[in-house]
């Protein structure tokens, strides 16, 4: 079958920066953090005592005390993210397509809550304390379960994970099933909710997460010379994806469009990346081929940009070395500077924001980025977005275990490029 085109028509977000793609997109236009000291649990015992939380969001008075007590965090981000791409597509879900419709929805982690308090309660209180829920809600296939059960969408329903890339990843593999005709509309992304005490001191352990308790608001830092690790977070991003004659038939508003999608492995390390870039290399050009589109196409690259020392300066020289002299002329920042790394989730939420800015021709900034690493010469996009009419957006994101997926989101045009 020829491949079809895939539209994005609506987008649903919770995250450091904001509960509504409105909100969180003018936090970052702004150049504000969602960085901060770690409220919902005591810190005392951690040597790091921040990260970016998800704000006033209360799953009680969301979905009620019962269905609240029975979902891990992550499916409540999911959910409540998949409420609004589904509101702003104006997509409703009958019997004459639910089985055209499918969900491909990733965590990195699973439901990390779940699984730490269901082992304190049997080894504190005894095995009857566990929830006979326990095992759906800690699975990472639940949030993509509960949004097909909740809408009755019949069509294919999966999870995966690829670390901090599972976000691209949901994206790609959601885009191939509609542009193949496997489906007609995907809902997709990816939810992490991972800032809990066990998983801080696991990062912070390994010594991959900054330790700026004195100033967690510049503590995500990407190229920075001083940065020293990257700064976790939490949320959830959900894009809803459809054929383009589908959205079309039905009138829906297009946000955008994916057009490119390409992933490979490192085969390195199963936590540093390759330091010679060739397997992110090689995934940017992999989808650009996919676009088909050339590097002078490509307008803004929003980086993975972790503000970890390896990350930053193997993604540079990766993008270096996939656009040779053209690198220089296309600005490049990470909005990891204001969320952190929402890890599995972060290039469902990266998504947004590239989709937000073809939309208002504005590249969001690089914050913290005083004083920019002589190795890492690119253009950052320094303390200050910029306005700037944007056709293509390449989205790069790496993950733990050698993964490199890398998405390109158009502005949507009725004749194609």
């Amino acid at each position: 079958m020829l491949a079809r085109r895939v539209v994005i028509t609506g987008m649903g977000i919770l995250s450091p920066v904001g509960n509504t793609v409105e909100e969180a997109w003018n936090n970052i236009k702004q150049g504000k953090t969602g960085i901060a000291p770690i409220e919902r649990f005591d810190t005392s015992h951690l040597e790091v005592k921040f990260g970016g939380e998800v704000k006033n969001f209360d799953p009680v008075a969301v979905f009620g005390r019962r269905e609240a007590r029975r979902t891990d965090r992550i499916t409540q981000f999911a959910l409540e993210a998949t409420r609004q791409a589904l509101e702003q597509a104006q997509l409703e879900i009958t019997d004459a397509n639910r089985w055209d419709i499918g969900v491909i929805l990733g965590t990195g982690i699973g439901g990390l809550s779940t699984i730490q308090e269901g082992v304190i309660d049997f080894y504190t209180r005894g095995s009857k304390a566990i929830s006979p829920l326990w095992v759906p809600m800690i699975l990472s296939d639940s949030p993509a379960g509960k949004i097909s059960i909740d809408y009755g969408i019949r069509g294919a329903n999966w999870s995966l994970s690829s670390a901090c890339s599972t976000g691209n990843n949901a994206i790609g593999e959601a885009a191939a099933y509609i542009s193949r005709g496997s489906a007609e509309v995907m809902i997709t992304g990816a939810t992490e909710g991972g800032v809990i005490d066990i998983a801080v001191a696991a990062f912070n352990n390994m010594t991959a997460i900054s330790r700026r308790n004195d100033d967690p608001a510049k503590a995500s830092r990407p190229f920075d010379v001083d940065r020293d690790g990257f700064v976790m977070s939490e949320g959830a991003a959900v894009l809803i994806l459809e054929s383009l004659e589908f959205a079309e038939k039905r009138g829906a508003k297009i946000l955008g469009e994916v057009v490119g999608y390409g992933a490979t492995s490192d085969a390195y390390h199963v936590t540093a990346p390759d330091e010679s870039g060739e397997g992110a290399r090689r995934a940017m050009l992999m989808a650009l081929k996919d676009a088909n589109l050339t590097v002078n196409d490509i307008d803004y690259i929003n980086a993975h940009g972790t503000s970890t020392p390896l990350n930053d300066k193997m993604e540079t020289f990766a993008i270096k070395n996939a656009f040779g002299e053209q690198a220089y002329n296309v600005p490049v920042s990470s909005t990891k500077s204001m969320t952190g790394h929402v890890m599995g989730a972060a290039a469902a939420v990266e998504a947004v924001f590239c989709l937000k800015a073809i939309e208002e021709g504005y590249i969001p900034p690089t914050i913290n980025l005083d004083r920019q690493d002589p190795e890492l010469d690119l253009d950052f996009v320094p303390h200050e977005g910029r306005a700037k009419e944007l056709n293509y957006v390449m989205s790069n994101s790496f993950g733990f275990g050698g993964h490199n997926m890398v998405a390109i989101f158009g502005k949507y045009k009725a004749n194609g490029k």
